[in-house]
């Protein structure tokens, strides 16, 4: 047999043990990208635009706790070639998806001594783990 007539069904075995295999990070920064759907054991990393200097955070309002962990507190990085004060960044959070189920991930921005106001911005993503 040739080379060339290997390599071809190696290809192909190759490319379908990687299709089987889902990605550890799933990356979200958009609501346009829900519902979303994980795997038990991914992880799902949450950025949000987010200015911290303007008073505004993100606030959870349900952290979708029957499926998924927090893997730490929020991070905030801002673009390393701008280094003004003020500057919007993101906002960052990992989860893990760690029992089978549905639910919502829900945040606002708002000013966090002002409730009563309406949040400038809402964030809810429905979750389905498998």
């Amino acid at each position: 047999m040739t080379p060339a007539r290997l390599l071809v069904p190696l290809s192909l075995a190759l490319l379908a043990a990687c299709a089987q295999q889902p990605k550890q990070i799933v990356s979200l920064d958009d609501q346009k990208d829900c519902p979303i759907t994980l795997k038990t054991g991914q992880t799902l990393m949450l950025m949000l635009p987010s200015n911290p200097t303007t008073g505004h955070r993100w606030l959870m309002q349900n952290p979708a706790p029957s499926i998924l962990n927090a893997m730490g507190p929020e991070v905030f990085n801002t673009p390393e070639d701008v280094g003004m004060v003020g500057t919007e960044g993101q906002s960052v959070w990992r989860y893990k998806a760690a029992n089978a189920g549905t639910g919502h991930l829900m945040m606002v921005y708002q000013q966090p001594w002002a409730p009563e106001v309406r949040p400038e911005r809402t964030f809810d993503c429905a979750i389905t783990v498998n």
